[in-house]
């Protein structure tokens, strides 16, 4: 089982090197054993095609990017901390990853409904713990006041459209500097007029 998900991460580590390489229309077979050093007899033993691959791979970076993110946002932290560790955890992830970064913003739609319907999923995830989050630091603060599920996909999606802009302009390599911009979002959001911004 060990040596399978080795194997299977090599193989995601292949496709998201293509699809920086290339793009996922015209990423092949070849070019994902290539960058993964397997053997094309290898690849099936584990997928049926290139798209198969591609969800798989792209299930497994939004599982770990959700779990960078319930770990950078410790309970213990003032509220607006947990807010900018969440939201640094994200996109320090998504720096570090810029082929899945890519597949995210820009090469679903290439990838057919299936792929698409996996990022709804995916942006639901995280719509879903930006309000838990949120409603955990509104317990202690009455400031604070709770997001509906619709602000919550509101602010992933702003999020990733600020995301979005900076690879298209080149940026991708600096995306953490997004952080003060997207807690400020955040915090805008939550904060009720008459309260203050206070983290205490």
């Amino acid at each position: 089982m060990e040596q399978t998900q080795r194997t299977r991460d090599r193989l995601f580590d292949g496709m998201a090197a293509a699809l920086l390489e290339k793009g996922y229309a015209a990423t092949t077979i070849a070019d994902i054993v290539r960058h993964a050093r397997v053997s094309k007899r290898t690849f099936y033993e584990h997928f049926v095609d290139k798209e198969a691959c591609f969800l798989a791979s792209f299930e497994h970076a939004s599982d770990c990017l959700l779990a960078i993110v319930v770990e950078a946002a410790t309970p213990h932290l003032p509220w607006r901390e947990q807010v900018s560790a969440a939201v640094g955890g994200y996109l320090g992830a998504l720096q570090s990853t810029p082929g899945m970064t890519r597949a995210l913003l820009l090469e679903l739609p290439a990838a057919g409904s299936r792929a698409l319907a996996l990022r709804r999923a995916y942006l639901g995830r995280f719509a879903d713990l930006l309000g838990e989050l949120t409603a955990r630091a509104g317990k202690d603060h009455a400031e604070l006041r709770p997001l509906t599920p619709a602000m919550c996909t509101a602010l992933v999606g702003g999020i990733n459209e600020l995301v979005l802009l900076a690879v298209e302009e080149g940026q991708a390599d600096h995306l953490t500097d997004l952080a003060d911009t997207a807690t400020d979002l955040i915090a805008a959001a939550i904060v009720e007029s008459n309260g203050g911004q206070g983290s205490h």
